[in-house]
C-alpha cells in the first residue's frame, strides 16, 4: 500500500508525473479518477491533453466531480488510483450549481480522501499549490484557498510520499527513501 500526494503550480507537469508514478506502482487495475468539470475551452483542452497523455497506459477513467468515495461503487479497491485533482474537487463541492456556497466542503473532502487513502491499494493524489502569491483576495476566494490548504495538510499527513512539482522539477518533502526507487522504475 503506497499513498503519494503531489502538489505544485498549475501547468508544471504534476499530472504527467502522477500518471507515471501511478502506472509504475500498479500491479493490476489502474483507475484515473477525473474530478474536473470543464467550464471553458481551456479546461476542455486540458482534459483532452491529459486523456492523450495517458492513452495506451492502461488507465480506466472514472468521472467523479463530487462525492469522491462514490468512485468505489464502480472501482475495485484492490487497484491503483490516480485522483486528479483536489483543486477541482473542492471547487465542485464548495460551489455547487445555483450560486450557493458549501463552506463545509473542505472538511468533507479531507475526510473522504483520507478514508479513500486507507481503503485502496495504491493511490496518487494531485493538488494545485495556490498559496505563494501576495495578493489579497475577497473573502470567498480566501475561504477556498484556506479550504484547499486544509485538504493538502490532511493528505500530506496521511500519505507516505509528499512531492512538490515546479517547472517539471520534483522536490521530495516526505518519503524520499520510498520515492526514489519508485521514480527510477517509472522513468
Amino acid at each position: 500500500m503506497l499513498r503519494i500526494f503531489i502538489s505544485g503550480g498549475c501547468k508544471n507537469g504534476k499530472s504527467y508525473i502522477a500518471q507515471r508514478l501511478a502506472k509504475g506502482q500498479a500491479k493490476g487495475r489502474l483507475y484515473y479518477v477525473a474530478t474536473m468539470r470543464p467550464c471553458d475551452g481551456e479546461d476542455a483542452e486540458r482534459v483532452e491533453r491529459h486523456r492523450q497523455e495517458r492513452d495506451g497506459w492502461g488507465f480506466e477513467t472514472v468521472e467523479q466531480p463530487v462525492d469522491i468515495l462514490k468512485c468505489l461503487d464502480s472501482c475495485d479497491a484492490d487497484a491503483s488510483f490516480l485522483i486528479d485533482s483536489t483543486t477541482a474537487l473542492l471547487a465542485n463541492e464548495m460551489f455547487p450549481a445555483g450560486n450557493s456556497v458549501n463552506m463545509d466542503a473542505p472538511r468533507k473532502i479531507a475526510g473522504e480522501l483520507a478514508g479513500l487513502c486507507r481503503q485502496v491499494k495504491d493511490i496518487v493524489i494531485v493538488s494545485d499549490y495556490i498559496y505563494s502569491d501576495a495578493m489579497l483576495y475577497d473573502e470567498l476566494t480566501e475561504a477556498y484557498r484556506m479550504g484547499l490548504a486544509y485538504i493538502d495538510r490532511t493528505l500530506a499527513a496521511e500519505c507516505d510520499v509528499v512531492l512538490e512539482v515546479a517547472f517539471g522539477c520534483i522536490t521530495v518533502h516526505k518519503g524520499r527513501e520510498v520515492f526514489r526507487p519508485l521514480y527510477e522504475k517509472a522513468v
